[in-house]
C-alpha cells in the first residue's frame, strides 16, 4: 500500500517555501540591513564600519564562489541554519563595541558574517530562482523580497521608536541591539521548516529535483562550467554593481543626518525596496502575457528609467555639499528632509528593481536548483567584490561626488551587457531540461511493484 509523508500540500509548494526564506531573511539579514542603515551600523565610526563591511564582504566575495556547491552537498536548511548564525555574531559585535570599544572583534565577526552569509544567499538564491514556474520567478521575487526587506522596515522601526525620544543619536542604544539580536535567533530558528528541493511539487505537477543533495566531486566539476558560461561572464558588471552604492549612501546618511533621522531613513528604504520588488515582480517580469525575452526587455527598460531619474535626483542632492564641509545634521523636522527622505525611497526602490531584474535573468536561464545555487553563489560572490571594493574606497574619504559618480556608472555600464543575456533567452527551459511529474514517477513506480514504493514517499 503507498505510503505517503503527511505534510499538507500547500506546504511543499513553492511559494510556501520562499514565503518560509523571506521569514528567515526577514529576522536575519532584515536586521542586519536596519542596523546597517543607521548609519556605520550604529557607531557613526564610519572608518570603522568601512573596515569591517570591507572584510565582510572580501570573505563574502571569496566563500561565494564555493557557497553554492556546499549548499548543494549539504542541503539548503543546513546551510540556511550556518548561514544565520553569522548575523546574530555581528549585531553582538557591534553592541560589544559601543560598550567596551572592542574594534577587532567587529572586524572578525565581519568576516564570519561573510562566510556566512555567503552560505545563505545561496541557498536563498536556489529557492527563489528554482522552486516556482517559469511564470512566476518575477513573482517569487517580489514576494521573498518584500518580506526580506520588511525586516529592514520593522527593524527601523523599533530603532527609531526606542530612540525617538531622546530627540538625539550619538549612537544606537543597547536596548536596540538587544531586540535586534532576539528577532535574529527567531530567524535561525526558522530555518528548520525549509524543504530540500526534492520534496517540492509545483502546481502544474511537476517536481523541483528528484536528488536531495550532490556530492562534492561533482561540485567541483560543476562550478567550472559557471566560469565558462558566456552568460555568467556577460553578468558581472550587473553582479559587481548591484551592492556597490551601499558604502556612499550609508556615508551619506551619516555625514548629514542626525540619529533618529538616519533611522527614519531606513525606514524608507525598507519601504522603498518593498515597493519596488513587488511592482516589478508583480506587474513588470510576470505581469503581462508577453513572451519571456519581452518580458525581460521590459525590466530592462524599468530599471535603466529608475536608475537614470533617481540618480540623477541623488547627483543634484550631493552637490549641495561636500565631504569635508562642516554642517549641522538635519532632523526629519526640517522642512527640506522631505525631498531628502523621498530620495532614499526611491534610491531602495531602484535597488530591488535591479536586483529583481538580474535574478530573473538567471532565473530565465536554468530551472535546476543546483545550477542555480552555484548561480547565485557566483552572483554574490562578484557582488560582494564589488562591495568591498566600494567601502575600502569610502575607508580613505574621498569626495562623496567621485563615489556617487563612481556608483552610477557600474549601473549604466552593466545594463548593455544584460541586455546581450536577455537577447540569448529562450520562452522555456522546460523542453531542454528533463522535466519529471509527479504523477508520471508514481505510475512508473507503481508499475514496479512495492519494493519502489519509497521513491513515491520522497516526492510526494
Amino acid at each position: 500500500m503507498l505510503s505517503l509523508p503527511e505534510l499538507p500540500a500547500w506546504y511543499k509548494s513553492p511559494m510556501a517555501q520562499i514565503v518560509l526564506v523571506g521569514i528567515t531573511c526577514f529576522a536575519t539579514v532584515g536586521m542586519f540591513s536596519a542596523v546597517s542603515n543607521l548609519g556605520a551600523g550604529g557607531t557613526e565610526d564610519v572608518a570603522l564600519s568601512d573596515t569591517a563591511n570591507g572584510v565582510l564582504y572580501g570573505v563574502f566575495a571569496l566563500t561565494g564562489l564555493v557557497s553554492g556547491g556546499i549548499n548543494n552537498v549539504l542541503g539548503p536548511r543546513i546551510t540556511l541554519f550556518i548561514g544565520s548564525l553569522g548575523y546574530a555574531l555581528y549585531v553582538g559585535a557591534l553592541w560589544c563595541y559601543q560598550t567596551q570599544n572592542t574594534r577587532w572583534f567587529l572586524i572578525l565577526a565581519g568576516g564570519i558574517l561573510g562566510a556566512c552569509a555567503a552560505l545563505l544567499w545561496s541557498a536563498q538564491g536556489s529557492i527563489m530562482m528554482s522552486y516556482p514556474l517559469e511564470k512566476d520567478k518575477g513573482k517569487a521575487f517580489g514576494i521573498f523580497w518584500a518580506i526580506f526587506q520588511f525586516g529592514s522596515f520593522i527593524g527601523s522601526v523599533i530603532a527609531l521608536a526606542i530612540n525617538i525620544r531622546s530627540g538625539k543619536l550619538s549612537a544606537v542604544s543597547t536596548a536596540t541591539y538587544l531586540a535586534f539580536i532576539i528577532i535574529i535567533f527567531i530567524g535561525t530558528a526558522s530555518t528548520f521548516l525549509i524543504l530540500p528541493p526534492h520534496l517540492i511539487v509545483r502546481s502544474d505537477g511537476s517536481i523541483v529535483k528528484l536528488e536531495a543533495a550532490s556530492t562534492p566531486a561533482q561540485e567541483v566539476r560543476n562550478f567550472i562550467t559557471v566560469l565558462k558560461d558566456w552568460r555568467m561572464i556577460a553578468l558581472v558588471p550587473m553582479f559587481f554593481a548591484s551592492n556597490y552604492f551601499y558604502s556612499y549612501q550609508g556615508a551619506v546618511n551619516t555625514f548629514y543626518f542626525d540619529g533618529p533621522t538616519r533611522a527614519l531613513n531606513a525606514t524608507l528604504e525598507g519601504a522603498g525596496a518593498i515597493c519596488g520588488a513587488l511592482i516589478i515582480g508583480f506587474f513588470v517580469l510576470d505581469g503581462t502575457h508577453f513572451k519571456r525575452r519581452t518580458r525581460g526587455w521590459l525590466g530592462l527598460a524599468f530599471v535603466t528609467i529608475i536608475t537614470i531619474a533617481v540618480w540623477s535626483c541623488g547627483l543634484a542632492f550631493q552637490l549641495t555639499f561636500h565631504r569635508h564641509d562642516e554642517i549641522t545634521k538635519m532632523n526629519y523636522h526640517d522642512k527640506r528632509y522631505r525631498a531628502k527622505g523621498a530620495l532614499f525611497f526611491f534610491y531602495f526602490f531602484g535597488d530591488a528593481s535591479f536586483q529583481a531584474l538580474a535574478y530573473w535573468i538567471m532565473g530565465a536561464i536554468s530551472n535546476d536548483p543546483f545550477t542555480l545555487a552555484r548561480f547565485a553563489g557566483f552572483y554574490k560572490a562578484i557582488q560582494s567584490a564589488g562591495a568591498a571594493g566600494s567601502f575600502g574606497m569610502d575607508a580613505v574619504t574621498p569626495p562623496f561626488l567621485n563615489e556617487i559618480l563612481a556608483s552610477w556608472a557600474v549601473l549604466l555600464i552593466s545594463f548593455p551587457f544584460a541586455a546581450l543575456v536577455i537577447a540569448s533567452i529562450k520562452d522555456t527551459s522546460y523542453t531542454e531540461e528533463k522535466t519529471i511529474f509527479i504523477d508520471d514517477l508514481r505510475a512508473e513506480i507503481l508499475g514496479a511493484g512495492p519494493n519502489h514504493t519509497s521513491s513515491v514517499e520522497k516526492v510526494a
